[in-house]
């Protein structure tokens, strides 16, 4: 039996949120949606809702951008987050460096984070 993944989709924007939800949803996956901070953090501390990979836009509302980055690693340092975002300036950050992947938001980014899920979660 396949296992059905878990994923959690962090963005301020909605239409990317609906988009990569719709999509990764398409490939097979469980996907809860945080438009906060405080959402994430609640969903990765949370058993029932726990997810298997986390994608996100390190800038969302409510938190400094890079200390909700090290605030999931500290709740659970296995878990592979993916960094979703415009924002150059966050590539050669420690923080995001340490992230699982980095995938800039771009015309081709849909596919290309579809391929990066599939591959970090075949290999947890």
């Amino acid at each position: 039996m396949k296992q059905t993944f878990t994923i959690l989709i962090a963005d301020r924007n909605p239409n990317v949120r609906d988009l990569l939800k719709r999509e990764l949803v398409a490939e097979g996956y469980h996907v809860h949606l945080a438009r906060s901070g405080r959402e994430v953090l609640d969903c990765v501390d949370d058993a029932t809702r726990s997810p298997h990979l986390v994608i996100m836009d390190p800038d969302l509302p409510d938190m400094e951008e890079l200390s909700l980055l090290e605030a999931i690693r500290r709740q659970r340092p296995d878990l592979p987050v993916v960094v979703h975002t415009f924002l150059a300036e966050y590539i050669n950050h420690p923080i995001v460096l340490s992230s699982a992947a980095v995938v800039e938001k771009d015309g081709r980014h849909v596919d290309r984070l579809k391929d990066v899920v599939h591959e970090l979660l075949t290999k947890a």
